[in-house]
């Protein structure tokens, strides 16, 4: 389905402009086309949006024991054979498809375009809504990231995971990601945490029914287990209004990871738009050169 927020995406910022003067021009009288034409007489065609290229493949997950979503995201017009991926996680009650928030597909585009980073690209999985851990036995969305992800890519031609990025829950994740990788002796060369779920307190984490106990939290808790994530560098953004500021200035001070940044925002779209690009310079600095 075709909606307007699609279509406004895809004409971009000059499309969206020449909309805004048609829609003005028409006056509910001519028809839109041909106000849309004598906009563009004036201003000139609009150039070509440059897009992601996004592909969504239905497999089955042995970890999780169901199919799910597998989406992987690459700036268009570069090679995708041996193409270094970053894992991306969604928050609480996402999905593969949403996992890419705010105008984070745009943001990799602009930067490989500009060759301020080499190509690398995203891929995501739907994970549930267990903070990245396997909660119910026999749904280990962990599990398919460390296991599975590595040899859906390669089946399709990309390259190694070399990083991972994550939203909310998606940052708790990420981070725990990181240390998987360490404790199996993976190379991780970068983790984006943006937003993470970093909660202080078991009752208030206790309320998303992601852990069977507090003693499983505290054992998985990033906040509790600094000396177990490995040595990957860590990059941490988030709104100085955030739900989650109290724990995210805890890790930040205790974890000193490679970037800290705390801006004024909160836990949103608005506050996403402005750190997007910082997270894609942040990944694709640290592409591993083999790699790249």
């Amino acid at each position: 389905m075709i909606t307007r927020r699609t279509v406004l995406a895809a004409l971009g910022a000059s499309g969206v402009a020449a909309v805004g003067v048609a829609a003005t021009l028409n006056g509910g009288n001519a028809p839109f086309g041909d106000a849309l034409r004598s906009v563009l007489g004036v201003l000139g065609p609009v150039p070509t949006v440059k897009r992601a290229v996004v592909q969504v493949d239905r497999v089955r997950s042995k970890y999780r024991g169901r199919e799910i979503d597998l989406l992987t995201l690459v700036p268009p017009g570069v090679p995708t054979r041996g193409l270094p991926m970053a894992v991306l996680l969604h928050g609480l009650h996402g999905s593969a498809r949403y996992a890419a928030v705010a105008n984070l597909p745009e943001a990799l585009v602009s930067a490989v375009d500009r060759k301020a980073v080499p190509a690398f690209g995203f891929v995501a999985i739907d994970g549930g809504d267990n903070y990245w851990h396997e909660n119910h036995p026999g749904d280990d969305p962990m599990g398919a990231l460390l296991e599975e992800v590595p040899g859906w890519l390669a089946e399709r031609g990309f390259g190694p995971v070399f990083g991972c990025a994550g939203v909310s829950m998606g940052g708790f994740g990420a981070l725990l990601y990181g240390r998987r990788r360490w404790e199996r002796h993976e190379k991780t060369t970068a983790i984006a945490a943006v937003s993470p779920g970093l909660i202080t307190t078991w009752p208030e984490m206790n309320k998303r029914d992601a852990f069977r106990s507090a003693e499983q939290w505290a054992s998985l808790d990033p906040l509790r287990n600094l000396d177990k994530l490995g040595d990957a560098p860590i990059g941490v953004w988030i709104g100085d209004h955030d739900k989650f500021i109290e724990g995210t200035r805890r890790f930040i001070a205790a974890a000193k990871p490679a970037v800290a940044s705390v801006l004024p925002g909160g836990h949103d779209d608005a506050f996403w738009r402005k750190i997007t690009g910082d997270v894609v310079r942040f990944l694709g600095k640290r592409v591993p050169v083999s790699a790249g």
